[in-house]
């Protein structure tokens, strides 16, 4: 073996080393020729989710803020970063996440460009400022509290596109519904009987674990993603998965803002 490839290997093996160190990843990204999660339940993840809407977005993000919220390991963060974002920024609340994500943006050579910051979705406010792209994908049905997540979003973080998808379960129809509900079915003293219908928007709640996770705490039917999205300002610009529930949205006016509904939107918190 020649001093060149004898000095390539040695530095693939302190890689695999440094990503063994922070392991276990839930993506699964090549940093040098080295896998970091070759053995992934769900396979090539989320390179093949990835596939299913990248499509949909822009070729060229030349010029574009982008931020990524519970951006894991940073696949998203790298992936908008080859598309030519200016700047990416990722916040997730787990530092070992952050870690992993400032290893591949350092392999990959994208540290100049992606900023990573320990922060949850709640504390977007604490940013003080809009971006052009807003990756939300898989941590919707992860939060206590979904409808303010995506106030917030709209209120101190988004300025034009979001990418969102979330765990769906349930029908895959999406009833009309009355702009205002009556109080009992017309003639009757009883309830509208359309509340039971698989096309109501429904937010099925998991008291203990799913798919052994304790923090699964949501599963909503398609209408009801749909319908969370418009109700927190966000215009469904694509469906471009509806099992999977991967929507591409534009940030809109904030329903009945006219009569001073403001939301779930708590105020920036200072540093």
């Amino acid at each position: 073996m020649t001093v060149a490839a004898t000095q390539r290997a040695r530095r693939v093996d302190d890689l695999a080393a440094r990503i063994a160190e922070l392991g276990p990843w839930f993506h699964n990204i090549e940093l040098g020729g080295v896998w970091t999660a070759p053995d992934h339940f769900l396979g090539n993840y989320p390179h093949f989710k990835f596939e299913r809407f990248a499509h949909a977005l822009p070729d060229d993000l030349t010029g574009k803020t982008v931020l990524d919220i519970g951006c894991n390991a940073g696949f998203y963060s790298m992936e908008m970063a080859k598309r030519g974002a200016d700047r990416v920024v990722g916040i997730d609340s787990d530092p070992r996440y952050l870690a992993q994500a400032r290893l591949a943006a350092e392999t990959l050579g994208f540290s100049d460009r992606i900023e990573l910051r320990q922060l949850d979705v709640y504390d977007v406010g604490a940013l003080g400022e809009r971006f052009d792209v807003v990756v939300f994908m898989g941590v919707l049905y992860h939060l206590r509290h979904p409808l303010l997540a995506l106030d917030l979003i709209h209120e101190h973080a988004a300025g034009d596109l979001m990418v969102f998808q979330t765990l769906q379960r349930g029908s895959q129809d999406v009833i009309d519904v009355p702009q205002d509900h009556p109080f009992y079915e017309q003639g009757t003293l009883k309830p509208p009987t359309y509340f039971d219908e698989p096309g109501y928007p429904k937010m099925h709640f998991i008291e203990h674990q799913y798919a052994h996770d304790w923090t699964n705490w949501w599963a909503p039917n398609r209408a009801c993603t749909e319908a969370m999205l418009r109700a927190s300002g966000f215009n469904i610009i694509n469906v471009v998965e509806d099992e999977d529930g991967i929507y591409i949205c534009r940030r809109g006016d904030f329903p009945y803002r006219d009569w001073g509904n403001q939301g779930a939107v708590y105020p920036a918190r200072g540093k």
